[in-house]
């Protein structure tokens, strides 16, 4: 049986205040939580604004969580299973085809890497899983079946892993003996093949991170198909927000926000032109686009040095915003070039 999301009491989401304000509910709003997770973002909007919030997630337990929630607010939530690259089709199931905003929460929540069942973390020891939703393949599939080559690709491009090759080489070489079944037996496989450069990056006054983080972290990505998920919600939320509409997504590491910036960069006609002296692409008399988006801040918001006291995985959040222009959005998807 699938338990619910194991939560504090009062959870707060990273970057909760920021998103709010970004997001700006008004009563007759209508708004997409395409990662419910706990429901912190679902949250603070009904709880500020008398909008309607329609929240997916992948993970049954979060949809059992959000079952409980839905009933704290009188029809004002509903809480969709699947993934949030389908958020058009899941709101057409309920009758709706724009909405006032969409918040994205890009990544693994806190509440299933501190499930040590789940296999997200190196923290507690668990079994080598690693998936959002209930079925499909783990990550124990993929470091005891994929070859030597396959491993490398997903620990370097996903991963940005610099060892990659050598972790792969000694994944496929102890996997004949003994295969992986738990988190703890890969993180201390890592941390023992990467522990010299460890020492010599500390010697540098490098700040210290677990050698297995980018490991974890390539395997999660890979598994859960996260880049191309983010690519095709990305796409969803361009077709479904009404003009005026927000767009708020936070994420957590360079691959999530490089390529939500990319697609906000070509998407609100900011795409960086490259030397001044060659002729501007996005001036050319053949394009017929014009921007989907435009900017509301052309970084990022960060998180206050209150929060990050508070709560220490904020560190890498990040957040970026941009509102819905009255363009309708174009039938040939704008390519989002990031290398997986």
């Amino acid at each position: 049986m699938v338990a619910p999301v194991k939560q504090p009491e009062a959870h707060i989401p990273v970057l909760r205040d920021e998103v709010l304000s970004s997001l700006s509910p008004q009563d007759t709003d209508t708004i997409l939580d395409g990662t419910f997770g706990a429901g912190g973002y679902s949250r603070a909007i009904l709880e500020n604004s008398k909008a309607v919030v329609y929240a997916i997630d992948r993970d049954p337990s979060a949809i059992i969580t959000g079952r409980k929630m839905e009933k704290e607010f009188d029809g004002r939530l509903h809480v969709l299973e699947g993934c949030f690259s389908d958020m058009e089709q899941l709101l057409a199931t309920q009758g709706v085809s724009t909405v006032d905003g969409v918040v994205l929460d890009i990544g693994v929540s806190s509440m299933q890497i501190d499930q040590a069942e789940r296999g997200f973390s190196f923290m507690n020891d668990g079994p080598l899983d690693m998936r959002m939703s209930s079925s499909g393949t783990s990550a124990a599939d993929v470091v005891n079946n994929y070859d030597e080559d396959q491993l490398t690709e997903i620990f370097r491009n996903l991963g940005e892993e610099k060892h990659a090759g050598l972790i792969a080489r000694a994944i496929v070489k102890d996997r004949v003996e003994t295969p992986f079944e738990t988190t703890k037996q890969l993180a201390e496989l890592v941390e023992r093949l990467l522990r010299p450069f460890t020492k010599a990056s500390k010697k540098k006054g490098k700040k210290k991170t677990n050698p297995a983080t980018k490991i974890f972290q390539a395997l999660r990505i890979y598994v859960n198909d996260e880049l191309c998920e983010l690519e095709r919600g990305l796409e969803a939320a361009k077709k479904i927000l009404a003009p005026g509409g927000r767009l708020a997504i936070v994420s957590f590491h360079s691959l999530e926000d490089r390529m939500v910036k990319t697609f906000l960069l070509k998407e609100s006609g900011n795409t960086p032109r490259g030397s001044r002296h060659l002729p501007d692409p996005s001036a050319s008399t053949t394009s017929t686009d014009k921007p989907a988006f435009k900017l509301l801040k052309k970084g990022t918001i960060k998180p206050s040095e209150a929060e990050l006291e508070r709560n220490a995985r904020a560190r890498s959040s990040r957040l970026r915003v941009a509102v819905r222009t009255e363009e309708p959005a174009s039938s040939t998807p704008k390519a989002v070039e990031v290398s997986i």
